[in-house]
């Protein structure tokens, strides 16, 4: 009996869980667009500087940020450089 009430109370647990959300920040740009609503905001990372972002965040409950899962564009370079301790 306990392990069928165990059973149900994994199940129940499982189904009541909150679905995942997908990764909001696109790491090929450096600016994103966060905006703010009563239904939810949402972050929009299309933005190659602040000053295009800006633009759009301005008259809107949204505020620019800077992207913290930007990779940049030679991010691979970087990293070999730091693995071989070479500079060039």
């Amino acid at each position: 009996m306990r392990t069928l009430a165990r059973l149900l109370f994994a199940a129940v647990l499982t189904l009541a869980a909150a679905p995942a959300q997908a990764q909001t920040y696109d790491p090929n740009y450096p600016i994103c667009l966060q905006t703010f609503g009563r239904a939810g905001g949402y972050i929009d990372c299309s933005y190659t500087s602040m000053g295009p972002c800006r633009l759009t965040a301005s008259a809107r409950a949204a505020m620019c940020i800077v992207n913290p899962y930007y990779t940049g564009a030679n991010s691979s370079r970087r990293l070999r450089q730091r693995a071989t301790g070479s500079r060039f």
